[in-house]
């Protein structure tokens, strides 16, 4: 059997990598040659998770088909969020928690997705279903992305599965969670060494509504205003990728990890939705999002309905 790549999305976050990687481990132990890789850079929470538990980063490869005819996707299924080439490749397997949008295969597949809050507390279902024991290191990396995707258990996406999941993923890796996932989000909050253009990328992900294409980028702060001063030089970035990309919408968020509210800057030919949207008035292209924490349930599912 040729290698088989596990990917996560574009602008790879923490679920994204670890999931990548603790599911290629348990491919591995079912008999695949799977290799876990990314399509990006990563954050600096991803990289604060991976050095605390001994893992070196996933090699990035821009183009899948080169190396590989079978991929498994992992905390995605939107093929704009995928690998560019990934219409040459074989999707033989899907692990998400995200919507289903704009996929279809030629093949049968193995799909699974579930409405948790998090890829990683889906795998640790699949390691007990496949009789494979967590290894320490892989326990570590799997809580890791749990407290990312959940922002320590205080976002509406975080379940109760994700809750208990976290708690046996915690006692096999040793840590205390609330200890080390609040030492992990500061690191990710921690944004002395990224450009404005790293802001607007590291993460951020294309969707479509109907005929339209929208971009939703976040990021974690400890202190909002600290980007939100530099929203002149930030739009100008945000104007530059809505003329690259055609897009309809931009939405740049910034949110409070320690308050759990955001604030995002709308640009766009469809910006004007925005306000009815969220029921919030924009204000110099600016639009205060109280207690929304998460792109995935309270953002992207209002800009939709809106759009669609």
């Amino acid at each position: 059997m040729s290698k088989v790549f596990v990917l996560g999305h574009k602008n790879p976050d923490t679920d994204s990598i670890c999931s990548a990687l603790s599911y290629a481990h348990l491919k591995k132990e079912t008999g695949m040659e799977a290799e876990a890789i990314r399509l990006g850079e990563m954050n600096n929470e991803t990289i604060y998770a991976l050095k605390e538990f001994g893992f070196e980063a996933p090699r990035l490869v821009t183009r899948v088909s080169e190396e590989a005819s079978q991929v498994i996707l992992v905390d995605h299924n939107e093929r704009q969020q995928s690998a560019d080439d990934i219409d040459e490749v074989q999707v033989i397997e899907v692990i998400d928690h995200h919507r289903i949008a704009n996929f279809e295969t030629t093949d049968p597949l193995f799909f699974r997705a579930e409405p948790v809050g998090c890829t990683t507390t889906i795998l640790l279902k699949l390691y007990k279903e496949n009789g494979v024991t967590v290894p320490v290191n892989i326990a570590g990396l799997m809580l890791s992305a749990i407290i990312s995707d959940s922002l320590l258990f205080k976002s509406p996406t975080c379940t109760d599965q994700d809750i208990q999941a976290a708690r046996e993923l915690a006692e096999i890796a040793g840590v205390d969670a609330e200890v080390y996932g609040l030492a992990m989000l500061k690191a990710g909050a921690d944004l002395s060494n990224k450009t404005l253009e790293d802001l607007i990328s590291l993460d951020s992900k294309e969707f479509e509504a109907g005929d339209h294409r929208f971009e939703v980028a976040q990021v974690n702060a400890i202190d909002v205003n600290e980007v939100l001063d530099r929203q002149q030089e930030i739009e100008v970035l945000m104007n530059q990728l809505v003329a690259d990309k055609g897009l309809d919408l931009f939405v740049f968020v910034v949110t409070d990890i320690l308050n759990n509210n955001s604030e995002a800057i709308v640009l766009g030919r469809r910006s004007g939705i925005i306000e009815g949207a969220f029921k919030s008035s924009v204000v110099d292209n600016r639009v205060l999002l109280p207690g929304i924490v998460s792109r995935k349930k309270q953002i992207v599912p209002v800009i939709t309905e809106a759009l669609s």
